[in-house]
């Protein structure tokens, strides 16, 4: 390499980083030279905090001053985007995104590519397959392109713990680049498998690509597992112990009711913490990761969706409450924490709802022959596009499940987004059932490894660069393993009762149904639009969602044994929430809806609280026709279409209704989809009731 090369690259690096001393890491010279001077395909394999965005904004600033287009970087999360956007403007990098959340910046955003006044845009894999971009924006950007890079390069792959069908698509414009077009992929979580099939995709078209690996040891970071044998005992721990924590950090959680349970539970106890999630809000998500990269807040509790990307250098910890399901996932979580300071501790707790969670999570991912073949010919057999929304009322499959479905069958070319929906193209399809077996087991066998990992004797650190065939794992000295437990595992009974107590909270709201599913005309069900306000229910009330990390566990274990009389243990917590709802009258009666699989104890539940509140019992709901034996719908509007017209009153209910001088109680064990109760709230509003309340065990959100 000559010495100019070097120089110039070095002195690119020194303004980015804004230090005169700084110098390039061991392979990243490499890399910037293999993409600028050489024009070759380049995969960058190394652990987080290494300065793999250090490789692109070099090259970029470089290929600029010769004229090349602009970098394009096909990143997977907006929080990823901001951080590299803030990085790219210290450095003098001009770099732009378009996103779903800028949408009104879209405009601008294309004049100024336009008028060559952008150094590096970045786009999500979504972005690629949108009508708009890829007829307008995407072949443009192809012809120009100066590079292309893409970031958290493991989503290419099946094997990668976090494949997302969308980033396959890279594959395809791979092949419209020129042919000196360079092209950088970059993760920190890739075992071999992973690495082969990476390469294998970018060297598409014949093209060479050079591998760069190095040590994904971790030496800022101390690693333990703390197993305790209860919940309340887990996150009495938490309580106690979280202020142990140097800094600020990440507390990360399965599920999004963990999360938010567990953000209440820590605040009510004086934690400056706040719930991150998929449901939170664009707008939300920015202002809580400047709240945690300025220790505003001591953690954020997140799930994965506070992940990829995510940038703060001096991360003090991360803590687990619950294992993800691979070493592989979990040492890319792990990596947030110990970038830029010597020291960062990373906590594992597990619990014995993880592998329930895995194996839910790990079924939703991959798509099944029979959905997928209702899709194709539902749109085979449409004279037009096909929405979304429109497909769920013609095929029954639940809403993410199904826009997952479509991303796979797009990017198997059987299926093309268009302007006004989904169409079926005219490439044949087949289902690849050997392709996802083995994917399945793949999954199965790196449940197995994090199980391994729970109770290994030897390094942590070396255990995880081992799965990720990292080929120096080394003992880091560190770890529990390696020099004994760093952390207490004390909890005072004091405070196991007051977590206790916390857990048992109940109460949670349930909100009503405001809108028919769309196109339920086609499944011969009578509704549309709005609910009318003469029909439907008020918001009802539950004890606890099926996943919290309290009363949850129990409503589970209950209401996946048999069916049997309401165990005496539910009724107290019952009129707990029922003596707090904030209703604007009191309820007169009670009604129970008849349950497949719970009759008896949803009977009996209505009866003990009819009893209780000295309000009239009537009983339950007669049913026209028997779900014995019917699989259960998935999507919205196919559930609608089993419980529609499904319930009737008998006489002397109808009777009692017509002259009902206060709110009707509806009482069943679930609420999910809450068509159920809608349909029987509005069979008992027409009958005279002026309000329905629903109420039920728990709720499966």
């Amino acid at each position: 390499m000559s010495d100019r090369f070097a120089e110039a690259a070095l002195g690119v690096l020194r303004r980015l980083v804004g230090r005169d001393d700084a110098t390039f890491h061991d392979g990243q010279l490499e890399a910037v030279a293999a993409l600028v001077r050489d024009r070759q395909r380049a995969l960058v394999v190394q652990r987080t905090g290494w300065g793999k965005s250090a490789v692109y904004f070099v090259a970029t600033a470089l290929l600029r001053a010769q004229g090349a287009g602009p970098t394009v970087i096909v990143s997977p999360l907006l929080a990823l985007m901001r951080d590299q956007i803030a990085a790219a403007s210290r450095a003098g990098v001009r770099a732009v995104t378009i996103n779903t959340a800028n949408a009104a910046e879209w405009g601008e955003v294309y004049a100024r590519l336009e008028a060559d006044e952008v150094d590096l845009l970045l786009v999500s894999p979504e972005r690629l397959n949108n009508p708009t971009f890829r007829e307008r924006q995407l072949p443009d950007l192809a012809a120009r392109c100066g590079l292309l890079v893409v970031d958290e390069a493991h989503c290419i792959s099946d094997w990668g713990h976090d494949f997302r069908p969308d980033y396959r698509r890279i594959r395809d414009l791979l092949t419209t680049l020129r042919a000196d077009v360079p092209v950088l992929a970059t993760t920190a979580t890739a075992n071999s498998r992973v690495v082969a099939d990476v390469v294998e995709q970018l060297g598409a078209g014949g093209h060479d690509v050079l591998t760069i690996r190095g040590s994904l040891a971790r030496t800022s970071l101390r690693l333990g597992v703390l197993k305790l044998p209860h919940e309340e005992t887990r996150v009495a721990w938490l309580v106690a112990h979280l202020d142990d924590f140097v800094g600020s950090g990440i507390i990360y959680t399965l599920t999004v009711a963990q999360a938010e349970d567990l953000a209440v539970l820590l605040a009510r106890n004086g934690h400056a913490v706040a719930a991150y999630t998929g449901r939170t809000e664009p707008a939300e998500r920015e202002e809580l990761e400047a709240r945690l990269r300025d220790n505003e807040v001591k953690a954020l509790v997140a799930t994965s969706a506070l992940g990829m990307g995510f940038d703060k250098p001096d991360l003090g910890f991360v803590i687990h409450l619950g294992a993800p399901s691979s070493p592989v996932a979990y040492y890319q979580q792990v990596g947030r924490a110990g970038r830029a300071v010597t020291s960062a501790d990373v906590l594992l707790l597990p619990t014995p709802a993880d592998r329930d969670i895995w194996h839910y999570f790990a079924t939703a991912a991959m798509p099944e022959e029979g959905p997928a073949r209702e899709v194709l010919d539902a749109l085979a057999d449409a004279s037009g596009p096909l929405s979304t929304a429109a497909l769920e009322a013609v095929v029954d499959v639940r809403r993410t499940r199904l826009e997952l479905l479509l991303k796979v069958l797009d990017v198997d070319g059987a299926v093309s987004r268009v302007r006004g929906g989904w169409v079926r193209t005219e490439l044949p399809w087949a289902y690849d059932a050997e392709r996802y077996a083995r994917v399945r087991e793949a999954r199965r066998h790196e449940q197995g490894l994090m199980l391994d990992y729970l109770d290994s004797d030897q390094c942590r650190m070396a255990f995880l660069q081992h799965t990720l065939d990292d080929p120096e794992p080394a003992r880091c000295g560190r770890c529990d393993r390696c020099a004994g437990p760093w952390y207490g595992s004390a909890v005072g009974e004091d405070a196991v009762a007051t977590a206790r107590a916390e857990l048992h909270r109940v109460g949670v709201e349930v909100p009503s149904r405001s809108l028919w599913p769309s196109g339920m005309e086609r499944l011969g069900v009578p509704v549309s639009g709005r609910i009318g306000a003469q029909e439907g229910a008020s918001a009802g009330r539950v004890l606890a969602r099926y996943t919290d990390l309290g009363v949850g566990q129990r409503l589970r274990e209950l209401l996946t044994g048999g069916d049997g009389p309401v165990p005496d243990w539910v009724l107290p917590l019952c009129v707990q929430v029922l003596k707090e709802w904030d209703w604007s009258e009191r309820p007169t009666a009670v009604v129970a809806v008849p349950s497949q699989r719970h009759r008896e104890l949803v009977s009996s539940l209505a009866g003990r609280i009819a009893s209780v509140g000295r309000l009239v019992d009537l009983g339950e709901l007669s049913t026209t026709r028997s779900l014995e034996g019917q699989e259960a719908a998935t999507n919205s509007a196919y559930r609608l279409r089993q419980v529609f017209g499904r319930f009737e009153l008998t006489a002397e209910q109808q009777e009692f209704l017509r002259e009902a001088s206060g709110p009707v109680l509806l009482v069943d064990d679930l609420v999910d989809s809450r068509w159920t109760m809608t349909v029987a709230a509005a069979l008992v509003r027409g009958a005279g009731a002026p309000a329905v309340l629903p109420f039920a065990l728990a709720w499966v959100t």
